[in-house]
């Protein structure tokens, strides 16, 4: 048995293709399905099965595109209300892939219909294929599906886990669909994991609580908010998503970007966060292309509200539609790429300041803004900052302080959105592009 993993970096997840040599099982795939054939191809294998460990919230599946391309048997939950044909499975049930048992656990609790998948084939260690249930050092949230159901379904949580634990050996490998870097994640260990059950048992929070009650109490009290986009997944994943189309979006020339601009729509700004302080195309959004590209995206967009992308290359819309296509955001409305000088050489630019905290300890009390989590504020802040969480800045634009105002998150990506966003609605603010931890040795004083 032979595991090859497809890590989506974006979004914190991981899919899978499991195979013998010969034909193959993917587990949880996403949107993008070109990189699972590209693997299945490369090791010469024929994919005869796609399977879901649950309805995802956090991105678009791409199960019954692939499975529908490649004429494979699509296995999802039973229990699962879906909208189109597939191979229902429940707990107990066992599927043949080639050399390999594909067995069946029903493992609620990120979900309610939640399953994972033990695969084992003669001479191997079993692989647990565990979804949003077990994951490294802890398990998948379980506030996604509305707060009435999160005590209940964080009690099967620890069920599940403990059960799919007792039931396999210390050598079973292990492999998540979330937890490396997903908001899909939830209170995380302190301790490291090797991929291994056996080291499960000692580093995840759900196998080392003393007992369920007080497993419950930790989780619920570390949940903190979730992309606003994912309330949007569960729909179109249980209707069946379309194939992705990644053709290069429409030209926008400058006359039609500034009516863009004008009639407020997003244009969005891919360069480095820096580049877009320096100078930018009044009315854009900077948000730079990076590795949480689209979760930013994703949580503050009008769901439905035109996107148009600007980026200094080609490959750089490329790269910013192969991350949207996997949270639903299927077509940018247009596109400009070739640098600020080439989209609209005539058009008002703007810009803003930035700074570190070293650089600001002259500064006669500054007014700052935190624009991090609840729970990342709760852990530590500058003494007298205005708390306003990224996600929220839209709706609270009012709760901005007056004057000039120094904005920070944890690292400066988050910061340099939200002062985007403000410079658009006409505040003045300066970007503060550092790490938090540098803020005490800035003069600063942190309260909790």
């Amino acid at each position: 048995m032979n595991v090859i993993t497809i890590e989506t970096a974006s979004l914190g997840d991981r899919s899978y293709v499991v195979h013998d040599g010969e034909v193959a099982l993917v587990v949880d795939p996403q949107r993008d399905i070109d990189r699972v054939l590209a693997a299945a191809h490369a090791a010469r294998v024929t994919i005869t099965h796609v399977a879901e460990t649950h309805v995802h919230n956090d991105y678009v599946s791409g199960g019954l595109t692939l499975a529908r391309v490649t004429g494979a048997t699509y296995l999802h939950a039973a229990a699962e209300p879906l909208r189109f044909d597939y191979h229902a499975v429940s707990d107990g049930d066992a599927v043949t892939v080639g050399s390999m048992r594909v067995e069946v656990r029903h493992t609620p609790g990120h979900t309610p219909h939640h399953l994972s998948y033990v695969v084992t084939a003669d001479g191997a260690a079993p692989a647990a294929f565990t979804g949003g249930s077990l994951l490294y050092g802890t398990v998948g949230r379980t506030d996604l599906i509305g707060p009435e159901s999160t005590d209940e379904l964080t009690h099967a949580q620890y069920r599940s886990v403990h059960a799919l634990a007792d039931s396999l050996p210390d050598q079973t490998l292990v492999y998540p669909t979330h937890g490396f870097g997903s908001f899909c994640a939830s209170a995380a260990s302190e301790e490291e994991s090797d991929g291994t059950l056996g080291t499960e048992r000692t580093a995840n929070i759900a196998l080392t609580a003393p007992d369920e009650d007080r497993f419950v109490a930790r989780l619920i009290a570390g949940l903190d908010a979730f992309p606003k986009y994912y309330a949007q997944m569960g729909p179109l994943n249980t209707a069946g998503a379309s194939a992705a189309d990644l053709s290069a979006p429409a030209a926008v020339d400058p006359v039609e970007l500034a009516r863009r601009i004008h009639r407020g729509e997003w244009v969005v700004d891919l360069r480095n966060r820096r580049d877009f302080a320096a100078s930018h195309l009044a009315g854009t959004i900077g948000i730079e292309l990076a590795t949480n590209f689209s979760t930013y995206l994703g949580w503050l967009l009008p769901w439905g509200m035109p996107i148009t992308l600007l980026a200094d290359s080609r490959d750089d819309i490329a790269e910013a539609q192969a991350q949207l296509v996997r949270i639903g955001i299927d077509r940018p409305a247009g596109a400009a790429d070739g640098g600020i000088d080439r989209w609209s050489p005539d058009a008002d630019r703007s810009a803003y300041a930035v700074t570190t905290f070293a650089e600001m300890t002259d500064l006669d009390s500054p007014t700052i803004l935190d624009t991090r989590r609840n729970g990342e504020y709760a852990a530590g802040h500058v003494d007298g900052s205005t708390h306003i969480p990224l996600h929220e800045l839209l709706g609270r634009l009012d709760e901005v302080p007056a004057g000039l105002v120094y904005v920070h998150c944890q690292s400066g990506y988050r910061a340099s959105i939200a002062v985007s966003l403000l410079d658009r609605a006409g505040h003045d603010a300066v970007l503060i592009d550092d790490n938090f931890a540098n803020a005490r040795s800035g003069g600063f004083t942190l309260v909790d």
